[in-house]
């Protein structure tokens, strides 16, 4: 949601007046340190970016801050849930106290955006030190169980996915490299991350007879084959990750990523990462195709999900029974999505901006070894674009 605030100059003057006066953290409530991170540190750093409001960036100091204290563990990985006014941090009862790899591993972006912009390092310290954990038993084939001790810093027998709890973390490998600038300094991400798809090219499959291809779940040694709805992101990854390889190499991951893939859902909940992916798809192959079938999900959704309130899930997309529910993630991601989807490249341009997990652009920045950071790219022209947008007195 904030990171749309900036679609009009009243939009973001209202929004930056009830974040100053209205939005308080102060609360007796556990929180996900994942969903806030990526929702709403995310959404306020988007926000700042776009706007250049440092309420949004005062704001989403507030919240690190109250977070921080979860990465208080023996290992450094941190604990999932935290209580935002005591600070009181644990993992979830039926993980067994483990944290989960997406969750621990997947603020990156995040943290280190805060502490460039606030020029902190506390933020990008923690979640940098997650990753050099990581990086000490990080296997051949670059797949990690989705449960991780966070005593000890060691994953435990558990399954690898890239969907459910297993997706962000290989995600935001690629991303923070790109977030970097794709320097010398992080390019350690980028090594992660080729090791990760090297694994992940040995978890595909293809039906039969379709020859639709899908993406197994595996524990020890032993596939399943499923694919969850949330590895739908994988295409836009290896398209958005194939611009760093060579040419025949990026040739064949870009072919990976545009092949078909099945899951084996019959419902619908308007997730947002078949329409991510396809974003990203047109974007870098200019392949019109993959606008006509974003503009085909979208007419789906107004036949079949448009109810006089919003939009609603479905039990089964056979029956068309609707469950009455609109997920957040539809405004924040599946829209958001689809009005870039057919929006010019240069509007929010790849080579400035990289997207959280939760599709909030934010500000490419270079870095280098000596841990300067410097002019995040594109500044001046967004700021001219947006030219009176600033701050919170405008008269619109």
């Amino acid at each position: 949601m904030l990171g749309l605030v900036t679609r009009c100059t009243h939009g973001v003057v209202m929004n930056s007046r009830w974040v100053a006066k209205s939005l308080n953290f102060n609360k007796n409530y556990e929180a996900s340190v994942f969903e806030t991170t990526i929702r709403v540190i995310g959404g306020l750093l988007s926000a700042y970016d776009l706007s250049d409001d440092k309420v949004f960036l005062e704001k989403a100091r507030d919240i690190a801050d109250r977070l921080l204290p979860a990465w208080n563990t023996p290992s450094g990985i941190p604990y999932n849930i935290i209580n935002l006014r005591y600070g009181d941090a644990r993992n979830p009862r039926w993980t067994g106290g483990k944290s989960i790899l997406a969750d621990a591993g997947s603020e990156q972006l995040e943290f280190i955006a805060l502490s460039q912009r606030t020029n902190d390092p506390k933020y990008q310290q923690k979640v940098e030190y997650v990753i050099e954990e990581l990086h000490k038993t990080f296997p051949a084939d670059g797949l990690l169980p989705i449960y991780i001790d966070p005593h000890t810093g060691i994953t435990s027998y558990s399954k690898i996915s890239f969907g459910a709890m297993g997706d962000s973390f290989y995600e935001y490998l690629l991303k923070a490299w790109i977030q970097g600038n794709k320097t010398e300094s992080v390019t350690h991400y980028r090594e992660m991350w080729e090791t990760s798809m090297k694994g992940l090219k040995s978890l595909i499959r293809k039906t039969t007879p379709s020859s639709y291809a899908y993406i197994c779940e595996k524990t020890g040694s032993s596939l399943s084959d499923k694919m969850d709805e949330l590895a739908c992101f994988a295409p836009g990854m290896l398209a958005l990750g194939s611009t760093g390889y060579g040419p025949d190499e990026a040739e064949k991951f870009l072919s990976l990523a545009e092949e078909d893939m099945t899951v084996g859902t019959s419902w619908s909940i308007l997730r947002p990462e078949t329409v991510e992916s396809l974003f990203y798809l047109w974007r870098l192959t200019g392949n019109k195709t993959y606008q006509e079938w974003g503009w085909n999900i979208f007419q789906a959704f107004e036949k079949n999900s448009r109810v006089d309130t919003g939009y609603s899930g479905l039990k089964d997309v056979s029956s068309g029974e609707k469950d009455n529910m609109m997920q957040s993630f539809f405004l924040a991601e599946t829209l958001k999505y689809l009005y870039l989807l057919f929006s010019p490249p240069s509007f929010i341009s790849l080579d400035e901006w990289v997207f959280n997990t939760e599709a909030h652009p934010l500000r490419i920045a270079t870095r280098h070894a000596n841990g300067e950071t410097y002019s995040t790219i594109g500044q001046d022209r967004l700021q001219e674009r947006f030219h009176g947008r600033k701050g919170r007195s405008g008269s619109n």
